[in-house]
């Protein structure tokens, strides 16, 4: 089920709901520094602020932005940015990717879903390479609005141990309130 997201009024209802977004992309982007990225997969790209801020940190890289609404897609104005309208669920594009990154989209996912969208990342990640998770997780209270059947976030304890199982090295490297920003290494 896809919610009906407005491309030109997205920036600013996101905002509205999740006050900390802006800190959450940027701590995502902050989270792939240190990596020699040259390939980068984002999965739940909508209208490329992840992608952005990520090539910020790499310049020289090229992006594959992922997201079931290609008029979300549409809005990614940036030459170095590839799109593909494809849901989570699908097939992931061929890799190898040196990093992937996805920011409030997987919480879409039920927890059969995030563990397998988990195995096919490391699938397509180089060896050293590097998944950066910024998204909505569950607590007792949250503070993003969630709606019924379309959101589904998951612990972020429950999502490291999926990682792990997947054959990551995985981290917590961030939280507030129901955010939470989770680093995966594939060795």
């Amino acid at each position: 089920m896809q919610l009906p997201f407005d491309p030109a009024t997205y920036s600013s209802c996101i905002r509205a709901e999740i006050p900390a977004y802006d800190e959450l992309e940027e701590r995502v982007a902050s989270a792939t520094g240190g990596l020699d990225a040259r390939r980068i997969l984002d999965l739940g790209a909508g209208t490329g602020e992840t992608a952005r801020r990520v090539l910020a940190v790499h310049p020289g890289a090229s992006v594959v932005a992922v997201d079931e609404s290609a008029e979300m897609l549409s809005r990614i104005a940036t030459p170095r940015v590839q799109t593909l309208a494809r849901r989570l669920q699908d097939p992931l594009p061929d890799g190898p990717f040196d990093l992937v990154v996805s920011a409030l989209a997987v919480h879409h996912l039920d927890g059969a879903e995030k563990r397998d969208l988990f195995g096919r990342i490391l699938a397509v990640l180089q060896p050293g390479g590097r998944f950066v998770l910024g998204d909505v997780v569950a607590v007792e209270r949250p503070v993003a609005p969630l709606t019924e059947g379309y959101d589904k976030p998951d612990s972020a304890e429950d999502q490291l141990a999926w990682l792990r199982d997947a054959g990551f090295r995985a981290r917590i490297a961030w939280r507030r309130d129901d955010l939470a920003l989770i680093v995966a290494a594939r060795p």
